[in-house]
């Protein structure tokens, strides 16, 4: 059988994006995807992967020990790719339990069935384990805000400011003691906020085009004057590919697509791309953006300095901005017009 990697949430977004790319990229490991299928996970998002034989998929939690361990045992599994989190900032503030549970225990549980399957004791892996790799995927969102100037480096001090961000910064101090403490062959990556195909509806981006597509009014917080750095999914995946065999261990990279754009930007741009590529029967698209109450805690400013992934490991983001959002609206307009 082929050497088995693990991969938690597999079914969600950046996850479903990351089992079609390895899996067209590495032919000789069997990938086991364990996704719960809340409701940010969806099926439709792996049939490139369905009838793949070196592709398996279990439904599951991560919190289920008993799980974790059993399916250890079943595959032996040489790496954890760890994706699975819940990760909506406005759910967050109004049911933050849900995330302290699968973000923080859920990524303990993992790492703890990793480090009792692969070492014998504490900076002693057993020798035919010796290469296994725990990669842990988070987020810019565990180093706070920014303002007007600067960039998040890995040096940067944590500072979360909601829920969800709190609860990934604890996770990433987890698996930052497994490497002090046991030595443990394990690496973070932290990106900022990922677009493309397989997205959530919930999120910025795919609102903006159903809203738009549906005729109904577009929402965006405050003035819309809220900066994130955008990464192209596919990017953010060859990113994590390249970390997870080629980084350091114990070392965090920070991927980022160094594509600063506003919230209110975001939204004229694709509605003056959607006034081209789906146009209205009346009026053109930006008559739907309304302004709304903005979320509390809201963070003004997201922007990442990729430099250390782009020496090191030689990644560097395909796509831009204007490029990949044309792309990502394609798709959309073919999931939701047909």
């Amino acid at each position: 059988m082929n050497k088995a990697i693990l991969v938690t949430g597999g079914a969600g977004f950046i996850g479903a994006n990351f089992v079609e790319y390895f899996l067209e990229e590495n032919k000789d490991i069997l990938l086991v995807n364990l996704d719960k299928l809340t409701y940010a996970g969806d099926l439709a998002n792996l049939k490139e992967a369905e009838g793949n034989p070196n592709y398996k998929f279990v439904q599951g939690d991560i919190c289920d020990r008993e799980l974790v361990n059993k399916l250890f045992k079943e595959y032996d599994f040489r790496g954890v790719i760890h994706f699975a989190a819940e990760s909506h900032v406005d759910n967050s503030i109004s049911g933050p339990e849900a995330f302290i549970k699968t973000n923080v225990v859920g990524t303990f549980n993992l790492l703890d069935a990793a480090r009792n399957y692969w070492m014998d004791a504490p900076n002693q892996y057993k020798e035919e384990y010796k290469d296994c790799r725990f990669h842990h995927i988070s987020t810019d969102e565990v180093y706070g805000t920014l303002g007007a100037e600067g960039l998040f480096t890995e040096e940067t001090p944590y500072a979360p400011n909601s829920p969800y961000s709190a609860s990934k910064a604890s996770s990433d101090m987890v698996v930052r003691s497994y490497f002090h403490t046991y030595g443990m062959n394990v690496v973070t990556t932290n990106c900022s906020n990922n677009y493309g195909p397989k997205q959530h509806q919930e999120k910025l981006i795919p609102t903006i085009i159903k809203k738009a597509v549906s005729g109904e009014n577009i929402p965006i917080y405050g003035k819309g004057d809220n900066v994130r750095d955008w990464l192209y999914v596919l990017d953010h995946c060859k990113g994590i590919d390249l970390v997870y065999k080629n980084g350091r261990a114990g070392e965090t990279y920070n991927i980022g697509g160094r594509n600063e754009r506003n919230n209110l930007y975001i939204a004229n741009k694709i509605c003056d791309l959607l006034d081209t590529m789906h146009p209205r029967k009346e009026g053109r698209y930006n008559e739907l953006i309304t302004f709304v109450k903005d979320r509390p805690g809201h963070d003004l400013r997201y922007a990442i300095d990729a430099s250390k992934i782009e020496n090191e490991l030689g990644w560097k983001a395909d796509e831009n901005f204007e490029t990949g959002i044309v792309k990502t609206i394609d798709w959309y307009l073919q999931k939701l017009t047909k």
